[in-house]
């Protein structure tokens, strides 16, 4: 058995295969998915994985160096979008790079999710819970 955080074996293949610029989307549940897109579909139920600990667990396991979010999400959800700052500023503080935060349209955004790799869907309900993160490397 695995030891580290990451148990689900499709988000454990994605990471595995990701490259450098490579882009991610971690969305609530409702946010379409666009056609072609590989689909991860952790939802359980409403709020069944969270936003933030699908966040959390992604950013254990993977490299990134850039995330994106809509505009929307600092001013109709906040207190969520300031949970997902703080863990992209603790991810800074543990690996020493700087990580950009890059602010689009919502439907800016959703446009981009057609250029993820995967989209991985939480069971999140807060509006606005979405992010593409961008692949880094560790050198």
């Amino acid at each position: 058995m695995k030891k580290s955080a990451l148990l689900n074996s499709e988000l454990s293949y994605l990471v595995a295969t990701l490259g450098h610029t490579d882009e991610i989307t971690i969305c609530d549940a409702g946010l379409p998915i666009p056609d072609g897109v590989s689909r991860i579909d952790l939802a359980l139920t409403h709020g069944v994985p969270s936003f933030i600990e699908t966040v959390r667990v992604m950013l254990s396991e993977s490299q990134i160096e850039g995330a994106i979010v809509a505009t929307e999400f600092a001013e109709v959800s906040p207190e969520l979008y300031q949970a997902l700052v703080a863990e992209l500023q603790c991810e800074e503080e543990k690996t020493g790079k700087v990580l950009s935060l890059t602010h689009v349209s919502h439907e800016e955004f959703k446009q981009r999710t057609e250029s993820s790799k995967a989209v991985v869907r939480t069971g999140e309900c807060t509006p606005y819970a979405n992010v593409i993160f961008q692949a880094g490397v560790v050198f």
